[in-house]
C-alpha cells in the first residue's frame, strides 16, 4: 500500500518548516516566494490530496459568500461577471453556497462606501469583490483581513492588499493596446478624443488609471505626437451627453479619433450614427450589449474583449475550492485580451473559455 504523504514529509521533501507548508495550503499568513514555489512543487510531485474526512465534513456546511460590484444592468459588463460567477455555482450545485449580493454605483464613491461598509459587517465565510474606488477597496480588504475572511477581487488587482486570489485583465497592457489600435487607424496629425467619466467623489476607477497609463507610455515610447484631448462624460446625467458631445465636436475641429477606456464606448457609437458620423475612428473596451451593436453596425472599429464571464466563474470556482479542500491557491490571474472587428464578432461566443 502507497503510504499517504503527510505535511511533515511535504515540508522536509521542501527544505520548509512544517508551519510554513500549513499556511500555504491553508492560505494563512505571509510567507516568501521561494518557499510558495518549492512546497507547491513538491505538492504536485506527489500529488498531494487533502484529507477526505476534512473535506466530507465541509460538504455538508452552508457557506455565505458575498458579492459585491458596480450595479449590475442588463447587457452591461457586470452583468457579464456575475453570469460567470452563477455558472460556477451551476457547476458546484451539489455545495451548499448561500450568495450575497451587494451592488453600488461606480460613479458614486459615496454608495461604494456605504455598501462596503455594510460588507464589512457581515458574516460572511468569503467575499468577492468587484474594486472600483481604490481607497474604499483597499479598507474593506483590511478589515476583511482583521476578521481573516478571505477575498478575491474582480477586474481589477489592488496594492496594499492580500487577497486570496484576483481574476483580472492586464489593464496597463489594455491600455497599451488601445493606444496602438487607434494610432494605426488615423492620420498622424490629428488628435485623439479620450472618453472619461466624471464621478461624484472625483475619483478615476483603478482599472481607468492603468489603462490611462499605458495608454499614455505608448505613445510617448513610440515618439507619437497625436494631441489627446479630454471628452467628459456624466454618467449621472445621462441626457446631458449628446449636448457634451456636440459641443466638444464644435470645439475640436481636428478629432480624427475617440478611444473610450471603460465599458460605455456604445453611446459614442450611438452618437455617431445618429449624426450620421462616418470619418472618425472608434476603438472601445467589453461585449456589452451596445459596445457589439456599434460594432456590427460598423461605427466602432475594434473592441477588445475581457473576458468577464471567465473573471467571475474562476472567482467563484476558486472560493468553493478554497472553502472545501483548502487547495492552494494561486494569487495572480490574468485573462485574455481579445481584439474584436466586425467581421470577427459573430464568431465570439461569451463562454468561449468552457471549449
Amino acid at each position: 500500500m502507497k503510504r499517504k504523504i503527510r505535511i511533515k514529509d511535504i515540508a522536509q521533501m521542501a527544505g520548509v518548516s512544517v508551519g510554513t507548508v500549513d499556511r500555504i495550503l491553508h492560505n494563512r499568513g505571509n510567507v516568501s516566494e521561494s518557499a510558495r514555489i518549492a512546497v507547491e512543487t513538491v505538492l504536485k510531485k506527489v500529488d498531494y490530496k487533502p484529507n477526505i474526512h476534512i473535506s466530507g465534513l465541509s460538504l455538508k456546511r452552508k457557506y455565505k459568500v458575498v458579492i459585491t460590484t458596480p450595479n449590475i444592468m442588463k447587457g452591461e459588463y457586470w452583468e457579464s461577471i456575475h453570469a460567470g460567477i452563477s455558472y460556477a455555482l451551476e457547476e458546484f450545485e451539489n455545495i451548499r453556497v448561500q450568495c450575497l449580493v451587494y451592488t453600488y454605483n461606480q460613479y458614486d464613491i459615496y454608495s461604494c462606501r456605504e455598501i462596503f461598509d455594510r460588507v464589512a459587517e457581515t458574516d460572511a465565510d468569503a467575499v468577492i469583490i468587484g474594486a472600483t474606488f481604490k481607497e474604499e477597496s483597499v479598507r474593506l480588504s483590511k478589515q476583511l483581513e482583521e476578521k481573516e475572511i478571505p477575498y478575491i477581487f474582480v477586474d481589477s488587482p489592488l496594492e496594499n492588499s492580500s487577497p486570496l486570489a484576483f481574476f483580472t485583465s492586464d489593464h496597463y497592457v489594455c491600455g497599451y493596446l488601445v493606444a496602438k489600435l487607434i494610432t494605426s487607424i488615423i492620420p498622424s496629425g490629428s488628435d485623439i478624443g479620450m472618453l472619461q467619466a466624471v464621478r461624484i467623489g472625483d475619483q478615476s476607477a483603478n482599472t481607468s488609471i492603468l489603462r490611462k497609463q499605458g495608454f499614455n507610455d505608448y505613445l510617448q515610447e513610440k515618439n507619437i505626437g497625436n494631441n489627446v484631448q479630454r471628452i467628459s462624460f456624466t454618467a449621472m446625467e445621462p441626457e446631458k451627453f449628446d449636448h457634451q458631445l456636440t459641443d466638444f465636436f464644435q470645439r475640436q475641429q481636428n478629432i480624427g479619433g475617440v478611444v473610450v477606456l471603460n465599458s460605455r464606448g456604445g453611446i459614442v457609437a450611438d452618437y455617431f450614427a445618429k449624426n450620421g458620423i462616418h470619418d472618425i475612428k472608434l476603438v472601445c473596451l467589453d461585449l456589452t450589449a451596445p459596445n457589439v451593436r456599434g460594432l456590427k453596425e460598423g461605427y466602432i472599429d475594434f473592441l477588445i474583449g475581457q473576458e468577464p464571464e471567465h473573471q467571475g466563474f474562476l472567482a467563484m470556482k476558486t472560493l468553493i475550492e478554497y472553502l472545501i479542500y483548502r487547495k492552494p491557491v494561486k494569487v495572480e490571474n490574468f485573462t485574455q485580451l481579445d481584439i474584436l472587428t466586425k467581421e470577427t464578432i459573430g464568431y465570439y461566443n461569451q463562454f468561449n473559455f468552457m471549449s
